[in-house]
């Protein structure tokens, strides 16, 4: 990692380049960045305690074995003492004392989402800048109108085959460019989006690893680029400059690819630098939130809405977390405080819906995810989520339609593939149930509850496949079950195969975590029941009696069967010691 007066210098540049282009939202990035970078205590004094690297508060309190060697591996930062790119060089329309009068006429209309008429204006320049706005305002037009078409033809929420009119002109015209060599790196971003969108990635690929190579401080650029990283090896072939901005590219990268640990390494060595990024805290949680540390994102997430008490961003993934746990009151104030900062964000909906389904009230909380899908038709979590609230109100045609669209949006999001797993259970169709099932858990192999569910399904008198569902139950255990169903379940199994001294094991074992949690209920008199006559026919007198004498203190059926145990246990001994 560069130097932090290094690093602070490049994005100063980099905003104004960004924002001279029209590229808010990598302009907003690198300021964020800018400001997360530690300041210099003689010149500033934080005015209030910040997350710092080493925190208790945002260090891991369990790190899987081997995630350091796994990170290694991926890791492709350079090492100390190896340069740089130098900071963002100037053009020299930037360099003029007096910018093009129509660049600033085009930019106003561009500013205005007069989008035609800025790339009229600037047809006849040939600057790079003009070019670059000419064909972006061209291309957001295009967008634009596409948008127009979808909610003409289909409605907010249909499915459109409207496209954009402009990505011929726009390629016809930015491949020239390219083979002329008179490209930018800002046109080969644009070049490589259009790309993208009709569907030659290969091609897009290499034209985004030439952007973000010329100018490595275009967040927009990196992001594109991450979106065609589908898999490790796609991402391990890429030859890109060794620059500080890689890195972010890489834990970014890291995440998507569902390499949760190498993603959480890569960014506490970011906080090494960048200290104070909201940014950097906000990707940490969503890695701990994927591999289930809730209590650690609940931490730095209150700690975030500390020091940003406006933010929207993320936080409908900190609702779900409060939704897991039940916390109504945080909830409900979660959902209070983004409805008075920006009511109509899709996060700030999904927020508000995860409250009322919270609440039991799911046809409200349907009518928030829809409304967070007119905002964003592409909006994920909120197609999931309302999948998951047409399945409570037992609609299983909507939560279909709801999983499916949100899986056509990103194939690899393991929640609505068991969706719609859950869905095809509940209409008795496992064997659809099992192919959907299989590819969430294909997608998050240390999930318990995906194999548990397809345990279950293997358990159904239709499909009737006791040894697989035994296989499914082991991976759970191993996957940390914290919700304690496997180890019942394998016992079960295995006493209905009649493999008593298997389902003896996995009894003790769920008897043991019971007691460790200080729990109660059936499944513990089961475990008792089974423990105290399997140890009376395997004739260990002593451990039986121990567990009948706390079958006694169940009231029931269970403790006449205990004294029935008892007397059956004494009368057998009494033959061992006086044999007839």
């Amino acid at each position: 990692m560069a130097s932090k007066a290094t690093c602070r210098q490049e994005l100063r540049t980099a905003i104004r380049q960004l924002s001279d282009r029209c590229l808010y939202s990598a302009s907003r990035w690198a300021a964020e960045q800018l400001v997360g970078i530690e300041q210099d205590p003689a010149k500033y004094t934080p005015s209030h305690t910040r997350f710092q690297r080493g925190s208790s508060s945002i260090r891991r309190r369990f790190r899987t074995d081997g995630a350091g060697d796994a990170a290694a591996a991926f890791n492709s930062t350079p090492v100390a003492g190896v340069s740089f790119i130098s900071t963002p060089p100037a053009s020299e329309e930037e360099n003029d004392a007096v910018e093009s009068d129509f660049y600033l006429l085009a930019k106003s209309y561009f500013d205005c989402r007069e989008y035609r008429r800025a790339a009229h204006v600037l047809r006849e320049q040939t600057s790079k800048k003009a070019v670059f706005l000419g064909c972006y305002a061209l291309y957001l037009a295009g967008e634009k109108r596409k948008e127009e078409e979808t909610m003409e033809l289909e409605g907010p929420l249909g499915k459109s085959d409207a496209v954009n009119k402009e990505l011929i002109s726009l390629e016809r015209e930015l491949s020239g460019l390219r083979k002329c060599g008179t490209i930018d790196s800002f046109c080969l971003f644009l070049y490589g989006l259009v790309l993208k969108e009709k569907g030659n990635e290969g091609l897009a690929r290499v034209v985004l690893v030439e952007s973000v190579n010329n100018y490595p401080w275009n967040w927009s650029a990196w992001s594109e680029l991450q979106s065609l990283c589908t898999t490790v090896e796609i991402l391990n072939g890429l030859h890109l400059v060794n620059h500080w901005m890689k890195d972010f590219f890489l834990a970014n990268a890291y995440q998507e690819l569902r390499l949760h640990n190498e993603s959480l390494a890569k960014y506490e060595y970011i906080q090494g630098t960048f200290s104070f990024s909201n940014y950097v805290q906000a990707q940490i949680a969503k890695a701990q939130y994927s591999l289930r540390e809730f209590e650690q994102v609940e931490v730095i997430f209150e700690e975030l809405l500390r020091n940003d008490p406006h933010r929207v961003e993320d936080m409908d993934m900190y609702s779900n977390v409060l939704y897991a746990k039940e916390c109504f009151s945080a909830l409900s104030y979660l959902a209070h405080r983004v409805f008075l900062t920006d009511k109509y964000r899709p996060e700030s909906c999904c927020i508000i819906g995860n409250y009322y389904s919270l609440k039991g009230q799911h046809e409200k909380s349907v009518m928030y995810f829809r409304r967070a899908l007119k905002l964003n038709k592409n909006y994920l979590s909120a197609w999931t989520l309302m999948g998951h609230e047409y399945v409570e109100m037992k609609n299983t045609p909507a939560a279909v339609d709801a999983y499916r669209r949100a899986v056509d949006i990103n194939p690899c999001d393991y929640r609505a593939w068991y969706g719609l797993g859950q869905t095809y259970e509940m209409m008795g169709m496992p064997f659809y149930a099992l192919h959907y099932f299989k590819k969430s858990v294909f997608l998050q192999p240390n999930d318990s509850r995906l194999w548990i569910a397809m345990a279950q399904c293997y358990k159904s008198e239709e499909l009737h496949m006791p040894e697989e569902a035994i296989k499914c139950f082991k991976r759970a255990v191993n996957c940390n079950d914290r919700e304690a169903i496997a180890l019942h379940q394998l016992a079960k199994l295995h006493r209905e195969l009649d493999r008593f001294e298997e389902a003896a094991f996995y009894y003790k074992k769920d008897l043991e975590r019971m007691e460790a949690e200080e729990r109660e209920g059936p499944n513990m008199v089961e475990a008792l029941s089974f423990l105290a006559r399997y140890c009376k026919d395997q004739k260990r007198f002593e451990e039986a009696e121990v567990y009948c004498t706390r079958l006694l203190d169940y009231t029931g059926p269970e403790k006449e069967e205990a004294k029935s145990l008892l007397r059956g246990i004494r009368s057998a001994k009494d033959v061992e010691l006086f044999p007839p």
